[in-house]
């Protein structure tokens, strides 16, 4: 077997960046019955909105690239600099060089624990007084160095602002708009997948994995699907699969063996997804989680990237896609 080095990066508790694609083909499947519409608030919706000729904030899944999701963000007013917008991440995050930007030794701050899906580390915080892109604002935050390995980033926006808000990300037209959600019913050519907020706002949904119930959770900060030991043991009791060792390095630079498996074809609400793999580990996360027994897995940008438009609305608690044509 040939051994594969990925490199996985993670903000806070989070997940992050992984650097090589999972080759995969998504399919819609016949839409299903979409719940009554929520009574929308009455005031006007704000918005950032980035567009590029070429990819420069949102780009699709391809046969030789992973998708992403990088939103303009000012600190202190300066930049904007370029986040990896992550539903997965408990706290925003930045590289060093964005401190140097801001004029703020990090090296004289103070410190605070990071963790990491491999493992957790002291790293220095640095102090802001505010974060801005749109209306999604945070104020009189501290932000963790993390190691440069987000591929071009500079750090990773997390969901401690978006709670009440609307992301929607247009990978055929590079297009990102975040703004105050006002419960907006899917329009015609969108399907609905439910959503439930566990471990303080981490977006989960249900999938099966081939004849397999999973949870799932949706994370934009990660490129890859990654998976627990429960439903690989599951996978394996089924039928027996070639497993490839990968090695999976974190931001915090910890080391943890995983396994990537060919898996049978996965059922992600109007998405069949065929062809793909996940790596799958005993994950310092999701121990710390508590998420080792039941089979869970946390579905990254290889998957989520194959869509034409993700939307999550964090105040309807659902998601709504468009698949390709």
């Amino acid at each position: 077997m040939i051994r594969s080095q990925y490199l996985l990066a993670l903000a806070c508790s989070l997940v992050g960046i992984l650097l090589w694609p999972s080759l995969a083909a998504a399919t819609e499947l016949p839409p299903p019955a979409q719940a009554s519409p929520a009574e929308r608030p009455e005031e006007a919706t704000a918005e950032v909105l980035v567009e590029a000729p070429e990819p420069q904030y949102v780009a699709p899944t391809l046969r030789d690239r992973i998708g992403r999701i990088w939103a303009p963000v000012l600190i202190n007013g300066k930049g904007p600099f370029r986040l990896v917008l992550d539903t997965g991440a408990s706290h925003s995050a930045i590289i060093a060089r964005v401190a140097d930007r801001l004029g703020i030794d990090a090296q004289a701050s103070e410190t605070v624990l990071l963790r990491g899906f491999t493992g957790s580390a002291v790293v220095h915080k640095i102090h802001v007084e505010r974060m801005e892109v749109g209306e999604l604002l945070i104020l009189a935050t501290d932000l963790p160095i993390v190691a440069d390995v987000f591929g071009g980033a500079e750090g990773v926006l997390g969901r401690e602002a978006l709670l009440d808000k609307r992301i929607l990300a247009d990978f055929g037209r590079d297009r990102l708009v975040i703004s105050r959600s006002h419960q907006e019913r899917a329009q015609a050519g969108f399907t609905t997948v439910p959503l439930k907020l566990i471990l303080g706002g981490l977006l989960a949904t249900e999938v099966r994995v081939g004849p397999i119930r999973a949870r799932a959770i949706i994370d934009t900060g990660a490129q890859r699907t990654i998976g627990n030991l429960a439903l690989r043991d599951a996978l394996l009791r089924h039928r027996e699969r070639q497993l490839a060792p990968e090695d999976i390095i974190g931001v915090t630079l910890d080391k943890q063996r995983g396994e990537n498996v060919a898996t049978p074809p996965i059922a992600f609400g109007a998405l069949l997804i065929r062809g793909g793999s996940v790596t799958f580990g005993d994950m310092f996360l999701f121990e710390h989680w508590k998420l080792t027994r039941e089979p869970t897995l946390m579905i990254g940008m290889d998957v989520l990237g194959l869509l034409d438009v993700l939307i999550v609305d964090y105040r309807m608690r659902e998601l709504q896609i468009r698949t390709r044509a």
